[in-house]
């Protein structure tokens, strides 16, 4: 039996009512045709997930009563922030989705010098909710009950600048004799670092070293942006006992 899932911006707790609304309630009613009676879990990302049963259904709007709670059992031992270099839409939005399948605890979003894609202020705060939907729609999809943290967008030196509670810093470099797997091996927390389709350039690889960041390396083989961030994760999770 498919588990529905459905996430809420609402205290929940068993007895409530909460209402559901927008693109969520067009979703449950004409997507997946669910009416009065029917079964759906609720979260907010407080890390429990909330059974609840479908009350009411109005114009544009579904009442669900919470009918219990359940602790949720999908976040990884491991911490791991990612912080990917701003890609083109559809490469990032997979990013984001599948970083979020397996099981980061955040998102960093930066722009660096070889950055196709540029966002003034207004664009970052569209990107910024496009990107948090997407994180969401993932957690309803594959079970997690919190969702990870997707940072505002900003330029790579002022990333570097901050201070970070991470244990290790990996930057993803192919010339590196150290591989990823053997330098995160211990950790509890890591920083994860993937530039953009052109990579970083030679100024923000030594930025970062200077940092803190450790060069380690995937494979013999050069990946495309995307695809080096989700192997990486899907390694990390491993060491960690995850996957």
């Amino acid at each position: 039996m498919r588990l529905i899932r459905v996430h809420v911006e609402a205290a929940l707790s068993p007895g409530a009512h909460v209402r559901i609304e927008a693109t969520a309630a067009a979703h449950v009613t004409r997507v997946l045709r669910l009416g009065v009676g029917d079964a759906v879990t609720l979260f907010n990302g407080d890390g429990a997930d909330y059974p609840a049963r479908i009350a009411a259904v109005g114009r544009g709007t579904v009442e669900a009563e919470v009918t219990g709670r359940t602790a949720a059992r999908a976040e990884s031992p491991l911490a791991v922030t990612l912080v990917q270099g701003i890609a083109r839409t559809e490469r990032m939005d997979l990013v984001l989705q599948k970083a979020t399948e397996l099981g980061v605890a955040a998102i960093r979003p930066v722009a660096t010098a070889r950055s196709v894609v540029r966002l003034d202020a207004a664009g970052g705060a569209r990107k910024l909710g496009h990107w948090r939907g997407i994180a969401i729609a993932a957690c309803e999809q594959c079970g997690r009950a919190r969702v990870p943290e997707v940072a505002e967008p900003v330029t790579l030196a002022i990333h570097l600048a901050a201070p970070t509670r991470a244990a290790r810093r990996l930057l993803l470099a192919p010339e590196s004799d150290t591989s990823l797997a053997a330098e995160a091996a211990g950790a509890d927390t890591v920083e994860l670092l993937v530039g953009p389709e052109g990579g970083l350039d030679d100024g923000e690889r030594a930025a970062a070293f200077a940092a803190g960041y450790r060069a380690c390396r995937l494979g013999p083989r050069i990946l495309r942006s995307e695809t080096a961030a989700i192997a990486a994760l899907a390694i990390l999770q491993s060491v960690a006992g995850d996957l």
